[in-house]
């Protein structure tokens, strides 16, 4: 037989549970507060709190501060409670929190019931809306996986929930939510949410779209309404009933509701949205590059430009940009079509394994598949066996079945393109064109990429010309010749299209004469002409050899418009510039540049060169420029094809505006047929003219169609031939009578 409990021993058992009891309450307590001053792990600050750090899009701003595009992790942009519609926040109450207006950031009714939820074998979230935020806003890591961490972080959670209650309203913290959340697809924040699903602005979801979007938040990948339609579909349902239970939606309306179909307008956000995407591109690495450099420091830690809410202000115009977008692309299709037309009924690879092996190499699938550890083998297997790709065309991307390597094969034949434009007296950039097309193809080929110049650098030679007193009106036979270098074998340049008999050096620029060409350098001499190169901007090398006078060196489109600017800029050189300053989200100038001009070249041969540059338009390969294209304005330019027709230049300059322009496929193994069809006049000219048509064609920019003014104080050098040929004849006749 049991011995009862006497009342002495119940009283003693009662004292020990609550003994027990309230030991477990004070230790919670003491945990909680522990807690609170961050003994398991820092915890935001009471300024933290009243400023908390949230993943914001830098911006890049033109010259008219209009956004050209954003740097992003989270595409986001905050918006207030009154532009969200109701719907959404009914929505998200239902779902996430249905006593959020009551509780002051933890609902603890809701935290026990999850346990006896479990019990039954139901799974019940018990975060409130509050307690998402403070993970949202201050857990880098985001949910952990480990229980043990995990409880941890839940407590963690609750300090900062009720923080955050304390320091806001209730209306305050479904905006600072609703700002933050992930959506998928790149879209962080309602706003982002909104026009990337449905096209459209918080305000004016309706209820289904509304509860499509919180129905994302349960799984961002199984309730995606792009990957998983069905599921995302019930999931909207589920989401209206439980607006209906709380009386946020009649019966009537979720069954009328319920029966429409998603609905979804989607447009993807990605960071090539925008205009400019390659000039975007090289700007952040160079501010990275600059903030490096100069230790500039966001609290201690470097700035992260996809974070930080930055404010980067450009010198591209909006304007300028699109046009020079659009010039390309008008002209890039047609002249696409022209170069696959001149291999039609050839093979364009043969002899080119070399170049198609170095392609597969190069490419993402085939580092992917390295990564992998496929053996080479298993790779080559895999680039022979047809699968589904999205190929870039000028109609735009399509997708298809085919063999990886015929993809390689068929960016081998596609066009590149590049174009800079720039004010040559401010050294501002206008417009950056840096490739075809971004998504597709990264390498930018205004400043980084560097090809070969061609006759384009022809003009370096004739202004060490001019420069040492020869005067355009200065005739030279046309024939062919030879220089000796000690050290080096004789140099005899080609040329085609010779035109025979004694030419002006006017007329053999206009008409870009091999010969003439070669024998200016024969006078002046290689290193002089290196050294102006130099002094104009060009950062590649420029070795002191003969040839460079057809433009045998490398050089990017970036240097090359920086250096025939000092034409058109009085014989000043200033660094192409485009960044004019970088703020922080607080508006605090972190940097900001100003171009410092430098001589490079007396201003009367400045000018002179205007003049025969002119003279490559008016009477010259660039004629087409006006007799075509009918950009009748006083522009000079010089046109610049490489061996094989690898590559085809246009540099022009105008008072205000200086350009230039690349054609030429990725691999100088491939390249037009024929001169006629791949010479800069034909591959590169007529994107400058589309640009220059639509610049002359918007009066806001304020680019007047005038020439250069002369120098000041006159020019001593003879440019005008009549007038030289007079000069010459008196000369002559002064000789005779002995004068």
């Amino acid at each position: 037989m049991k011995n009862q409990l006497s009342k002495e021993d119940i009283r003693k058992y009662n004292f020990r549970i609550w003994k027990l009891l309230a030991t477990g309450i004070v230790l919670f307590a003491l945990f909680i507060v522990s807690i609170g001053f961050g003994l398991f792990g820092e915890l935001p600050s009471f300024r933290d709190i009243e400023h908390p750090k949230s993943n914001q899009a830098s911006e890049v701003l033109g010259e008219d501060n209009k956004v050209l595009g954003t740097y992003f992790v989270q595409n986001r942009s905050d918006i207030s409670y009154q532009e969200i519609s109701p719907n959404v926040i009914n929505a998200l109450i239902a779902t996430e929190d249905i006593r959020f207006k009551e509780h002051s950031g933890i609902d603890f009714k809701r935290t026990f019931t999850i346990f006896l939820y479990a019990i039954v074998g139901k799974k019940q979230g018990g975060s409130t809306i509050t307690q998402q935020l403070a993970l949202n806003l201050f857990s880098e890591e985001g949910r952990q996986k480990n229980i043990l961490k995990r409880i941890l972080q839940k407590f963690q959670e609750w300090v900062i929930a009720v923080k955050l209650e304390r320091n806001y309203t209730k209306e305050e913290i479904l905006v600072m939510y609703l700002n933050t959340v992930d959506f998928g697809n790149q879209a962080y924040g309602i706003k982002s949410a909104a026009r990337v699903y449905f096209n459209t602005t918080p305000d004016k979801l309706t209820v289904s779209q509304s509860a499509t979007l919180i129905g994302i938040l349960k799984g961002i990948s199984r309730y995606s309404p792009t990957r998983n339609p069905d599921r995302a579909l019930a999931r909207r349902n589920t989401i209206m009933g439980l607006m209906a239970k709380a009386d946020m939606l009649s019966s009537e309306e979720l069954e009328k509701q319920k029966e429409k179909p998603l609905g979804l307008r989607f447009n993807a956000a990605t960071v090539n949205d925008g205009i400019a995407p390659y000039f975007r591109a090289v700007l952040k690495n160079d501010i990275k590059k600059i903030f490096q450099e100069r230790s500039i420091l966001n609290n201690g830690v470097p700035y992260d430009l996809d974070r930080d809410g930055l404010k980067i202000y450009t010198t591209i115009n909006y304007d300028m940009q699109v046009y020079a977008e659009e010039a390309q692309k008008e002209y890039m299709k047609t002249l696409q079509a022209t170069f696959e037309k001149s291999w039609k009924g050839r093979n364009a690879f043969k002899g080119k394994e070399m170049q198609i092996e170095q392609g597969i190499k190069r490419s993402d699938r085939y580092k992917a598949l390295q990564m992998e550890g496929k053996s080479e083998a298993e790779i080559k297997e895999d680039f022979n066996t047809p699968t589904k790709l999205s190929i870039f065309t000028w109609r735009g991307n399509i997708d298809t079945l085919m063999k990886p390597i015929d993809s390689v094969k068929y960016y081998k034949m596609l066009l590149r393109n590049a174009m800079m434009a720039m004010d040559p007296q401010t050294g501002f950039v206008k417009a950056w064109v840096g490739g075809i097309n971004y998504e597709h193809f990264k390498y930018d080929q205004v400043k980084m990429g560097t090809r070969q110049v061609g006759s384009t650098a022809k003009p370096f030679t004739y202004a060490v010309a001019i420069e040492n007193g020869y005067s355009p009106c200065f005739s030279v036979l046309n024939e062919p010749v030879t220089i000796e270098t000690p050290g080096s074998p004789p140099w005899t340049p080609r040329s085609s299209g010779t035109v025979p008999g004694y030419l002006t050096l006017q007329k053999a620029l206009a008409l870009s004469q091999n010969y003439i060409a070669a024998y200016l350098m024969k006078q002046v001499g290689p290193t002089a002409v290196a050294t102006l190169a130099k002094k104009m901007g060009i950062t590649s090398d420029v070795p002191a050899f003969p040839s460079i006078a057809l433009g045998s060196f490398d050089a990017s489109v970036y240097d090359m418009v920086g250096a025939y600017s000092v034409f058109a800029n009085k014989g000043i050189w200033t660094k192409p510039t485009y960044i004019v300053r970088v703020e922080d989200k607080n508006g605090v100038v972190l940097y900001s540049e100003k171009p410092i001009p430098r001589p490079a070249m007396n201003e009367e041969v400045a000018y002179v060169m205007t003049r025969m540059l002119r003279g490559v338009v008016t009477n010259g390969t660039g004629w087409r420029l006006a007799g075509r294209y009918g950009v009748k304005a006083p522009i000079g330019g010089k046109t610049g094809t490489t061996q094989n027709n690898s590559d085809g230049w246009f540099m022009a300059i105008s008072p205000q505006i200086v350009a230039g322009v690349w054609t030429g496929c990725e691999d100088r193994a491939f390249h037009f047929t024929s001169t006629a069809g791949g010479d800069g006049a034909t591959t590169a000219l007529p994107i400058f003219a589309g640009f220059m048509k639509r610049v002359y064609a918007n009066p806001k920019l304020k680019i007047a169609q005038k020439d250069f003014e002369p120098p000041k104080n006159g020019v001593s050098i003879t440019y005008d031939c009549n007038q030289y040929q007079q000069q010459e004849q008196q000369t002559e006749l002064d000789e005779k009578l002995g004068f």
